[in-house]
């Protein structure tokens, strides 16, 4: 075993020689390699590798863990963290700006209450599909009412209502109008009417790109006063113009991947990447909205300043549809009245638990969004 203590927690940059040699001597060599606080060459406020840096097996980090320890790439670098006490007394300041999501987020679940309604339960207005892209916009709706919402309402082209009417059976669907099988403008009165006893909506899923679909997502999202989420297409429309979001008069939350967010910040992918949580925070800060930053690594950034990072740890939900299942999830949450921030941190540990449910249910990682959606009461609910 070699035991990596070559840089410390105020590093940050890139390494010079022959400190740099040295890390790449250790990446060379078989033995296993536990890093003392932080793996050297990992900025351990921000996760960032700017060079050469250790690739641990064990990281022992001492009295809390680092941010850095659990955004990418540095996540990677780490390997198992533990967390070693040094004597430093409990309830002695630590920084605040940011955290992993801990599972006391789901003792924020609003719960149904008896004598409730569907209509107290939360209502979620889902608004997407294009033709050929009928999927998309299905799954959210059945993850807001696995997730608790009390009615779900689908806005979709005319032409394929019948087609996601077929798919969904505990939803009501809404044929708007459209061109050539997409989303137009002129269904944002119909859309309005239908968010008009609705406690959030969900925009974006299977919305395609059209030039008719980009300006309905764009019009939609300035319109529509109730609090919203926004997920794929929905996002693409709004690639460059972040500041749009600013118009809005209700609380907003983005769920990119990194490609959605480099085209949001009009940045390579491959930046995004090795600049996670200060992308997180650039595009929070430039929509004023609450980020969510997928991966296993999820990022949940606030416009003034708290990040929030998930524990991760299942590779279950990489596979299509998984982040429709999280749309639908933090839709809902909305919908019962958290705030922005609250609501996607809860939504992103729940599906992250979700996903780690139906893989230990189905005994393998390869589930189906349809395994993470029916798994999501036992993700909200495991304390």
């Amino acid at each position: 075993m070699v035991v990596d203590a070559l840089l410390g927690t105020g590093f940050e940059g890139e390494p010079r020689d022959p400190v740099a040699a040295a890390i790449a001597a250790l990446n060379a060599q078989p033995a296993r390699v536990v890093a003392c606080d932080v793996p050297s060459g990992v900025d351990a406020s921000t996760g960032e590798v700017a060079g050469e840096a250790v690739r641990a097996s064990v990281t022992a980090t001492f009295h809390g863990s680092k941010v850095g320890l659990h955004v990418e790439p540095g996540k990677s670098h780490a390997g198992a963290v533990e967390v070693i006490g040094i004597g430093v007394p409990r309830g002695a300041p630590v920084p605040g700006r940011a955290g992993l999501i801990s599972e006391r987020v789901l003792d924020l679940y609003p719960r149904r209450v008896r004598g409730g309604s569907k209509f107290t339960s939360g209502v979620v207005v889902v608004a997407g599909g294009s033709a050929g892209l009928t999927g998309a916009p299905s799954g959210p709706p059945s993850s807001a009412q696995r997730s608790g919402a009390g009615y779900v309402q689908v806005a979709v082209p005319a032409s394929i209502q019948q087609v996601v009417e077929l798919r969904l059976l505990e939803q009501m669907t809404w044929g708007l109008p459209e061109v050539d099988g997409a989303h137009a403008p002129e269904g944002l009165e119909e859309l309005r009417e239908l968010t008009g006893r609705a406690g959030a909506l969900v925009l974006g899923p299977g919305l395609g790109r059209s030039a008719g679909a980009v300006e309905f997502a764009r019009l939609a999202a300035r319109a529509v006063e109730v609090p919203l989420l926004v997920d794929a297409d929905g996002l693409n429309a709004h690639a460059g113009r972040l500041e749009l979001f600013r118009d809005r008069a209700g609380p907003t939350v983005l769920t990119p991947h990194s490609a959605e967010l480099g085209r949001l910040l009009e940045l390579d992918t491959a930046h995004v990447e090795r600049h996670r949580l200060a992308c997180a925070r650039l595009a929070a800060g430039r929509s004023g909205a609450v980020v969510l930053l997928k991966g296993d690594d999820t990022i949940v950034a606030a416009p003034d300043g708290p990040v929030a990072v998930s524990p991760g740890a299942t590779p279950a939900l990489a596979t299509a549809g998984t982040g429709d299942v999280l749309s639908g999830l933090i839709g809902t949450l909305l919908a019962k009245g958290l705030g922005p921030f609250d609501a996607a941190a809860l939504g992103a540990l729940g599906h992250a638990l979700a996903g780690r449910a139906a893989a230990e249910r189905l005994g393998a990682d390869h589930v189906m969004a349809g395994d993470v959606i029916d798994a999501l009461p036992a993700g909200l609910t495991l304390r």
